[in-house]
C-alpha cells in the first residue's frame, strides 16, 4: 500500500500536479490570528462585500457651481473670474476666454500660456493659433477660444482637476458657446474631457454643439508643434 500511494505522489508529481489547490479564498491576512489560514465567513451568494461597495461606488462629482451654473456667457465669464475652487491661488491673475457664442471653431487649450496677462494666448502661441486660423480660412470673430484651467500651470495634474470639478466646468462652458466644432489642443488635457479618465480618447463626451453633437479633435499642445 505505501509503494502504491508513493508511485501515485510520484505520478502526479510528474506531470506537474505537485501542490494541492481550492476554489474557496483564504484569508491569509485575518486581523484574527485565530484564524490564520483558514477561509473567512464570506457573504452570501451574489452579496457584494463592504471593500467591493467601496470600488464600485463612484466618487461624488464636485459641483463647482454650487448648484447655480451661468446661464449665457457674460454670467460664466464672471464666474470664471470671480468664483472660489477654480484653482488654488484664487481669483487674481485669471485669464478669460475669448470670443462669442455659436462659432464655428471652437479652440480649447489646457492653460494660457506664460506671459498672458489680459488676453488667452496673447504670445507666441497665440501667434501660432492665429496663422492655424488663416490657413484654414477663419477669422478671429468665427472662433472662440478658452482654456481648460485658468492660469498657466506647468505639469498640471489634468485627472486631479477633474476630480475638482473642472472637467464639468468645462463640459457646462462648450454647452454655453455652442460651438459648430471643437479642437483641443494638448495630449494631457483628455481627463477633463471624458466621462472616465480611463477611457481612451474615442470616448469622448459629446458636447451640445450646434448643429449637431461631435466629439472634439484632441491633438498636440501648441507648444509642442513649436
Amino acid at each position: 500500500m505505501t509503494e502504491d500511494i508513493a508511485a501515485s505522489l510520484a505520478w502526479w508529481k510528474a506531470v506537474g500536479v505537485d501542490y494541492d489547490f481550492n476554489d474557496d479564498a483564504t484569508v491569509w491576512l485575518s486581523e484574527d490570528s485565530s484564524n490564520t489560514g483558514q477561509n473567512s465567513e464570506r457573504p452570501a451568494k451574489g452579496q457584494p462585500t463592504q471593500q467591493t461597495e467601496a470600488v464600485e461606488k463612484p466618487p461624488e462629482e464636485i459641483d463647482l457651481f454650487d448648484g447655480k451654473p451661468p446661464q449665457n456667457l457674460e454670467e460664466f465669464r464672471e464666474f470664471w473670474m470671480s468664483a472660489p475652487g477654480l484653482d488654488p491661488i484664487g481669483p487674481r491673475g485669471r485669464i478669460p476666454p475669448r470670443g462669442s457664442a455659436n462659432p464655428k471653431l471652437m479652440v480649447i487649450v489646457l492653460d494660457p500660456e506664460v506671459g498672458d496677462s489680459n488676453s488667452l494666448l496673447s504670445g507666441p502661441l497665440g501667434r501660432l493659433l492665429a496663422n492655424i486660423f488663416a490657413a484654414i480660412n477663419l477669422s478671429e470673430e468665427q472662433t472662440y477660444v478658452a482654456s481648460a484651467l485658468t492660469r498657466h500651470t506647468p505639469m498640471a495634474d489634468t485627472e486631479a482637476a477633474a476630480k475638482a470639478g473642472m472637467a464639468k466646468v468645462l463640459a457646462h462652458h462648450v454647452n454655453l458657446v455652442a460651438p459648430e466644432r471643437q479642437i483641443v489642443f494638448g495630449a494631457n488635457i483628455s481627463p477633463l474631457l471624458l466621462h472616465d479618465v480611463t477611457n481612451p480618447s474615442t470616448h469622448l463626451r459629446e458636447n451640445n454643439q450646434k448643429p449637431s453633437s461631435r466629439s472634439p479633435l484632441v491633438t498636440e499642445g501648441l507648444d509642442a508643434m513649436m
